[in-house]
Protein backbone atom coordinates (compact mmCIF):
# COMPACT_ATOMS: atom_id res chain seq x y z
CA UNK A 1 0.00 0.00 0.00
CA UNK A 2 1.50 3.33 -0.95
CA UNK A 3 2.13 6.09 1.55
CA UNK A 4 -0.76 8.37 0.56
CA UNK A 5 -3.32 5.56 0.76
CA UNK A 6 -2.00 4.43 4.14
CA UNK A 7 -2.00 8.01 5.45
CA UNK A 8 -5.54 8.58 4.13
CA UNK A 9 -6.77 5.36 5.76
CA UNK A 10 -5.23 6.32 9.11
CA UNK A 11 -6.63 9.86 8.92
CA UNK A 12 -10.05 8.49 7.97
CA UNK A 13 -10.10 6.24 11.03
CA UNK A 14 -9.00 9.14 13.22
CA UNK A 15 -11.62 11.55 11.86
CA UNK A 16 -14.42 9.00 12.21
CA UNK A 17 -13.51 8.41 15.85
CA UNK A 18 -12.98 12.09 16.66
CA UNK A 19 -16.04 13.47 14.89
CA UNK A 20 -18.24 10.58 15.99
CA UNK A 21 -17.05 11.09 19.55
CA UNK A 22 -17.84 14.80 19.35
CA UNK A 23 -21.33 13.93 18.07
CA UNK A 24 -21.79 11.51 20.99
CA UNK A 25 -20.64 14.11 23.52
CA UNK A 26 -23.18 16.55 22.05
CA UNK A 27 -25.91 13.91 22.23
CA UNK A 28 -25.09 13.11 25.87
CA UNK A 29 -24.84 16.79 26.79
CA UNK A 30 -28.31 17.40 25.36
CA UNK A 31 -29.65 14.43 27.30
CA UNK A 32 -28.18 15.90 30.49
CA UNK A 33 -29.56 19.37 29.79
CA UNK A 34 -33.01 17.89 29.26
CA UNK A 35 -32.86 16.69 32.88
CA UNK A 36 -32.06 20.10 34.38
CA UNK A 37 -33.91 23.34 35.03
CA UNK A 38 -33.09 24.38 31.43
CA UNK A 39 -35.63 21.87 30.11
CA UNK A 40 -38.15 24.70 29.61
CA UNK A 41 -35.74 26.51 27.28
CA UNK A 42 -34.94 23.46 25.20
CA UNK A 43 -38.62 22.58 25.00
CA UNK A 44 -39.78 25.90 23.55
CA UNK A 45 -41.40 26.01 20.13
CA UNK A 46 -38.54 28.05 18.69
CA UNK A 47 -35.93 25.58 19.92
CA UNK A 48 -37.93 22.65 18.54
CA UNK A 49 -38.15 24.36 15.12
CA UNK A 50 -34.36 24.82 15.09
CA UNK A 51 -33.88 21.21 16.21
CA UNK A 52 -36.14 19.92 13.41
CA UNK A 53 -34.32 22.05 10.83
CA UNK A 54 -30.93 20.68 11.91
CA UNK A 55 -32.28 17.15 11.97
CA UNK A 56 -33.58 17.57 8.44
CA UNK A 57 -31.01 19.84 6.75
CA UNK A 58 -27.94 19.52 8.96
CA UNK A 59 -26.32 16.61 7.10
CA UNK A 60 -24.95 18.76 4.24
CA UNK A 61 -23.60 21.23 6.80
CA UNK A 62 -21.86 18.42 8.67
CA UNK A 63 -20.36 17.02 5.45
CA UNK A 64 -19.08 20.41 4.25
CA UNK A 65 -17.78 21.30 7.72
CA UNK A 66 -14.92 18.85 7.23
CA UNK A 67 -13.50 21.13 4.55
CA UNK A 68 -13.28 24.05 6.98
CA UNK A 69 -10.83 24.81 9.74
CA UNK A 70 -12.29 25.19 13.20
CA UNK A 71 -15.94 24.63 12.29
CA UNK A 72 -16.13 20.86 12.04
CA UNK A 73 -16.01 20.23 15.79
CA UNK A 74 -18.82 22.70 16.40
CA UNK A 75 -20.92 21.25 13.57
CA UNK A 76 -20.56 17.71 14.91
CA UNK A 77 -21.29 18.78 18.49
CA UNK A 78 -24.39 20.74 17.46
CA UNK A 79 -25.59 17.85 15.29
CA UNK A 80 -25.35 15.60 18.32
CA UNK A 81 -26.88 18.07 20.76
CA UNK A 82 -29.76 18.70 18.38
CA UNK A 83 -30.31 14.95 18.09
CA UNK A 84 -29.71 14.61 14.37
CA UNK A 85 -30.84 11.09 13.46
CA UNK A 86 -27.98 8.66 12.84
CA UNK A 87 -29.52 7.78 9.48
CA UNK A 88 -28.70 11.34 8.36
CA UNK A 89 -25.55 11.94 10.41
CA UNK A 90 -23.56 8.83 9.51
CA UNK A 91 -23.61 9.33 5.71
CA UNK A 92 -22.52 12.96 6.23
CA UNK A 93 -19.76 11.78 8.57
CA UNK A 94 -18.53 9.13 6.12
CA UNK A 95 -18.53 11.46 3.10
CA UNK A 96 -17.13 14.51 4.89
CA UNK A 97 -14.55 12.42 6.74
CA UNK A 98 -13.38 10.82 3.52
CA UNK A 99 -12.98 14.21 1.86
CA UNK A 100 -11.04 15.51 4.88
CA UNK A 101 -8.77 12.46 5.02
CA UNK A 102 -7.99 12.53 1.29
CA UNK A 103 -7.33 16.27 1.31
CA UNK A 104 -5.00 16.15 4.29
CA UNK A 105 -3.27 12.98 3.11
CA UNK A 106 -2.49 14.30 -0.37
CA UNK A 107 -1.63 17.86 0.63
CA UNK A 108 0.20 16.76 3.77
CA UNK A 109 2.28 14.08 2.08
CA UNK A 110 2.96 16.40 -0.85
CA UNK A 111 4.18 19.18 1.45
CA UNK A 112 6.34 16.72 3.38
CA UNK A 113 7.84 15.39 0.14
CA UNK A 114 8.54 18.92 -1.04
CA UNK A 115 10.28 19.85 2.22
CA UNK A 116 12.28 16.61 2.20
CA UNK A 117 13.46 17.27 -1.34
CA UNK A 118 14.29 20.88 -0.53
CA UNK A 119 16.34 19.92 2.52
CA UNK A 120 18.12 17.07 0.71
CA UNK A 121 19.00 18.96 -2.47
CA UNK A 122 19.03 22.62 -1.43
CA UNK A 123 19.35 22.92 2.31
CA UNK A 124 19.48 26.71 2.36
CA UNK A 125 16.26 26.90 0.35
CA UNK A 126 14.62 24.39 2.71
CA UNK A 127 15.62 26.38 5.78
CA UNK A 128 14.38 29.58 4.11
CA UNK A 129 11.03 27.94 3.26
CA UNK A 130 10.53 26.80 6.85
CA UNK A 131 11.53 30.25 8.16
CA UNK A 132 9.05 31.97 5.84
CA UNK A 133 6.33 29.53 6.88
CA UNK A 134 7.02 30.14 10.58
CA UNK A 135 7.05 33.91 10.09
CA UNK A 136 3.77 33.76 8.19
CA UNK A 137 2.11 31.67 10.90
CA UNK A 138 3.49 33.99 13.59
CA UNK A 139 2.20 37.02 11.70
CA UNK A 140 -1.27 35.56 11.36
CA UNK A 141 -1.38 34.64 15.06
CA UNK A 142 -0.18 38.11 16.09
CA UNK A 143 -2.69 39.80 13.77
CA UNK A 144 -5.58 37.71 15.09
CA UNK A 145 -4.63 38.34 18.71
CA UNK A 146 -4.29 42.05 18.11
CA UNK A 147 -7.61 42.33 16.28
CA UNK A 148 -9.36 40.28 18.99
CA UNK A 149 -8.32 42.67 21.78
CA UNK A 150 -11.16 44.76 23.13
CA UNK A 151 -10.85 48.43 22.34
CA UNK A 152 -11.09 50.96 25.13
CA UNK A 153 -13.42 53.58 23.76
CA UNK A 154 -11.53 53.76 20.49
CA UNK A 155 -8.68 55.76 22.05
CA UNK A 156 -5.13 54.68 21.49
CA UNK A 157 -3.80 53.51 24.86
CA UNK A 158 -0.19 52.92 23.86
CA UNK A 159 2.29 54.29 26.38
CA UNK A 160 4.46 57.12 25.09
Amino acid sequence: MDRIALTAAALYAIVLLRAGGTFAVGWLTAAGVRRTRFVARVSSDRFRRVERAIQRWGAPVVAVSFLTVGFQTAANFVAGSMRMPLSRYLPALFVGGAAWALLYATVGVGALDLLTTLFAERTVLGVAAVAVLLLAVGGVVAYRRRSARPSFGGADRTPR
